[in-house]
């Protein structure tokens, strides 16, 4: 049986969707063709992004590239979060139970709310005035 190459896991968060692969290698993580350290300056982003490996305890294990698509950066580094639980829990079962247990593998449904007609937003309506 021919071993497989790389876990392939698909993110998303809010309308971002991040198409990830990790293979066995040195920890460096590419995103759209850069390293993630360029991709994403902002370390709040950089920790969410390595969150899941770090917590397996992966960080110089894998090498970890990157499609993302649409949202912003934050989005975008939900998603790749989540891509990276995914193609790991796909690794190991303890990997699975692990990354369940700190909350990495469910998707954040979260997602701004559609505007209603007359309405200024999704739940703000216009100031009322009695005269």
């Amino acid at each position: 049986m021919e071993r497989q190459s790389y876990f392939y896991g698909t993110g998303r968060r809010k309308t971002a969707i991040a198409r990830v692969r990790v293979m066995r290698g040195n920890g460096a993580i590419i995103i759209d063709g850069m390293p993630f350290e360029e991709r994403f300056p902002s370390l709040e982003h950089q920790h969410t992004i390595l969150k899941p490996l770090v917590i397996t305890e992966n960080t110089n294990k894998y090498n970890v590239v990157v499609k993302v698509e649409g949202g912003g950066v934050s989005g975008q580094s939900g998603a790749i979060s989540h891509g990276i639980s995914r193609a790991l829990a796909k690794i190991s079962d303890d990997f699975k139970v692990t990354l369940r247990h700190n909350g990495l593998l469910t998707r954040d449904a979260r997602a701004k709310e559609r505007k209603k007609p007359g309405l200024k937003r999704a739940r703000k309506a216009p100031q009322y005035t009695k005269r």
